[in-house]
């Protein structure tokens, strides 16, 4: 059985990788599965003859994050690492400290290389299901999306008592969880109480105040550890 290349993944194997025919290789569908399998080429078109079905990568929780959108190229960042950390899916909110604003004529050019550079992360760590990464939504449309949710957290500076680990010894078998995390400035108390009527409980992260790209990997290394598989 072959896999067809694309031009452009063809191009990525041979000039940037520098691999050459012959060489063992991995491919996955972006649907569950992944192969072992060797690089080809024919003609002017290449191909990975595929072997051996390789073992689920994917992990046990569905991890959702809620991301305030941030200013310039911190989405690509968190995308990267919540990619390679497990997230099933990154949903860009606009809230009321966003200082970014994606027009929507900008929003399909910016969008597209998020979802490239997750792509790429996905190559690189070996996962075997594509991380959905959503257009933009607001806070109205967040509050009809949590409550589908078994559990939602949202990340916030004012909430001094609760951390994940004290949640983590109460639910300890949650296999689908939300993360919101506010953008530059945080979460304003108007979303807050909005998120908590929501069913989201508020959890800290300790004594010092992150960066909102600090915080979202954090919060999902966290949430991986305590529900995931890390």
């Amino acid at each position: 059985m072959r896999a067809p290349l694309s031009n452009e993944e063809a191009l990525h194997a041979f000039k940037v990788l520098r691999l050459k025919p012959g060489d063992a290789v991995q491919a996955t569908d972006g649907c569950g599965r992944a192969w072992q399998g060797e690089l080809c080429q024919d003609g002017e078109g290449a191909y990975i003859a595929l072997d051996a079905l390789m073992p689920d990568t994917e992990s046990p929780l569905s991890l959702t994050l809620y991301m305030g959108l941030p200013k310039g190229e911190k989405l690509e960042l968190i995308a990267q690492k919540a990619c390679e950390m497990g997230c099933r899916r990154l949903v860009p909110v606009r809230m009321e400290r966003s200082v970014v604003r994606i027009q929507p004529q900008e929003a399909e050019k910016k969008l597209s290389r998020v979802r490239r550079i997750a792509a790429e992360a996905i190559k690189q760590c070996g996962r075997q299901v594509e991380m959905e990464i959503t257009d933009p939504v607001d806070m109205n449309a967040l509050g009809q999306l949590l409550p589908a949710h078994e559990r939602a957290f949202f990340m916030w500076e004012k909430a001094k008592d609760e951390r994940l680990k004290d949640i983590r010894q109460r639910q300890a078998a949650l296999s689908d969880i939300a993360c919101v995390i506010g953008p530059e400035g945080g979460i304003s108390e108007t979303e807050a109480n909005a998120l908590c009527a929501w069913g989201a409980l508020p959890v800290t992260m300790g004594p010092r105040i992150l960066r909102a790209e600090t915080a979202a990997i954090a919060a999902c290394a966290q949430i991986m550890a305590l529900w995931g598989d890390m």
